[in-house]
């Protein structure tokens, strides 16, 4: 699983620079990312984050009580998404103009481009949802790896289309043909992605059949709870859109203050496609495939067992994650250099979204944290108290993102956006873990104080080594600078690496011992 994930970043990275490269990252690669964007904004909202979290934990359970191993069940839950897919799909391409005018403030042109771009994206929504129902289908079953695999092939896709478009095209404003070349091209790449899942469905002997028998059959449950589900995300896309809004407005205004390098959304969401990388790679990785145990633990009521796994995913995850956000912190400059300096995008651009992925940096400790703790609630089939936590998140993301575009500069403002989503994941994260510390205690006695637990002196240890490693990895990034992005990269995590394996026996950090011991062992193997 991570070995496919590692591989789908990577050639996410390839697909972002060639991206960056032919649009830069001024207002038509605003307008590409808002209307590439506004399709998965649209799913989330109203269907993803119910099919990311309830369908493996109801499989699952319908697996362990149906004589027929959950196979109706499963067939009549994929027949009402699929028909919601299909006309959540139809009406978003309808209402495509008003969705973009929710999200952005743009005149004349601008707009058209936009709009013209979401209308030949938005399809992208139904393929997204038939990929998560698949993928969740899949990992009820235990086959994790080509749901990890396949986004490759989407990457691989998009990376042409751009490519074809570099090729013929003249840099200059685009064309109608080149719009729709940029948004059908982007379309496909999703639907071969969901398609190409259809090899692992047969070797799983999956065969659907539609079902419309839905009367009786327990489908209320996974309704009830997708309905939380549904305001979890809404309380999360008002967030994004606040940031969306302000972001394209602080690009606009840097434009027409003459400063040099993008400074909107295009820079933000650059910046946050890296600083994701090792979440998604190490923490989705890893819950994805603790997630069906988990359920399968509360199903039967074993909250110790739950209460293990939740331990032992947050600790492995923070063996990386901790590190990695040292790395995007420490090496921002040579990082972003190396991923998107090229073609359209210069030196000053480079040094915006560097910036604006220092701020995101801190976050993601916090980030991977949270998205473990929410899983676990998820296993326990309560999406109630997830959505009451994240509107912690939200709330101060917002109002913290306000804040940073009144009071900053326009060069600042996406930079101090950034910085207020890592303080608000803090947070939410710090009061995620007290309420599911309470809600694991075991039944006969009071829950464990969280800042004494085997956990939290772990992570503690963790971010203790975290100061001294960045400054080295920084220093080590300057002092091979000269040499080019690569060599300042490759000299800055060597420097971070080395801090960090050295101070893993006085810190006692364990989990960063063992994942170094199975590295010794393997290589001794071969």
């Amino acid at each position: 699983m991570a070995a496919g994930s590692v591989v789908s970043r990577a050639t996410g990275f390839v697909r972002s620079a060639v991206v960056a490269a032919a649009l830069g990252v001024g207002l038509t690669a605003d307008g590409y990312a808002v209307g590439n964007t506004v399709p998965t904004v649209v799913y989330m909202l109203l269907l993803g984050g119910a099919l990311n979290a309830v369908f493996v934990p109801e499989l699952v359970k319908a697996a362990k009580e149906h004589d027929d191993g959950g196979t109706a069940y499963t067939d009549r839950l994929l027949t009402v998404c699929v028909l919601a897919l299909l006309a959540i799909t139809a009406a978003a391409v309808w209402a495509a103009p008003l969705v973009i005018d929710m999200y952005t403030d743009y005149p004349g042109p601008q707009a058209t481009m936009t709009v013209a771009f979401a209308r030949y994206c938005l399809p992208q929504i139904f393929f997204l949802g038939l990929f998560t129902l698949l993928g969740q289908v899949l990992n009820a079953r235990g086959r994790f790896g080509a749901m990890m695999w396949t986004p490759v092939l989407n990457n691989v896709v998009v990376i042409g289309v751009f490519g074809l478009y570099l090729v013929t095209g003249d840099g200059g404003t685009l064309t109608a043909g080149e719009t729709a070349l940029l948004g059908w091209g982007t379309t496909a790449g999703i639907a071969v992605q969901a398609l190409a899942l259809a090899p692992a469905l047969r070797a799983a002997r999956f065969r659907f059949r539609p079902r419309f028998d839905w009367r009786g059959s327990g489908l209320t449950r996974p309704l009830r709870s997708a309905g939380w589900l549904v305001l979890l995300v809404l309380t999360n896309q008002l967030a994004y859109w606040v940031t969306t809004r302000l972001a394209t407005d602080a690009g606009r205004h840097a434009v027409d203050q003459g400063i040099d390098g993008g400074a909107g959304f295009s820079a933000y969401n650059n910046a946050y496609l890296l600083w994701a990388v090792p979440h998604g790679i190490v923490t989705v990785s890893l819950v994805t495939a603790l997630l069906p145990r988990m359920s399968g633990a509360a199903a039967d009521g074993d909250t110790a067992g739950v209460r293990r796994d939740v331990s032992y995913a947050l600790r492995k995850s923070a063996a990386i994650v901790v590190p990695a956000a040292c790395a995007l912190a420490a090496l921002a400059q040579p990082v972003m250099a190396l991923v998107f300096q090229y073609g359209r995008t210069g030196a000053d651009d480079i040094a915006v979204m560097a910036g604006i992925l220092v701020a995101f940096a801190p976050g993601l400790v916090a980030f991977s944290g949270q998205y473990v703790l929410s899983r676990s609630f998820y296993a326990l089939s309560d999406t109630r108290t997830p959505f009451l936590l994240n509107l912690v998140i939200a709330g101060l993301n917002s109002a913290l993102s306000v804040t940073a575009y009144a009071l900053l500069p326009a060069r600042w403002a996406v930079t101090g956006m950034a910085g207020a989503y890592s303080l608000a994941l803090w947070a939410g994260w710090a009061v995620t873990a007290y309420v599911l510390n309470r809600r694991l205690a075991p039944p006969s006695g009071r829950a464990p104080r969280l800042w004494r637990s085997a956990t939290a002196a772990a992570q503690a240890r963790l971010l203790l080594a975290a100061a001294p490693a960045a400054v080295f990895g920084y220093a080590a990034a300057r002092w091979a600078a000269g040499a080019g992005p690569v060599a300042a990269t490759a000299g800055g995590a060597a420097a971070l690496a080395l801090t960090f394996v050295l101070l893993a026996r006085p810190l006692r950090l364990t989990e960063i011992d063992a994942l170094l011991t199975g590295v010794r062992g393997r290589l001794a193997r071969r």
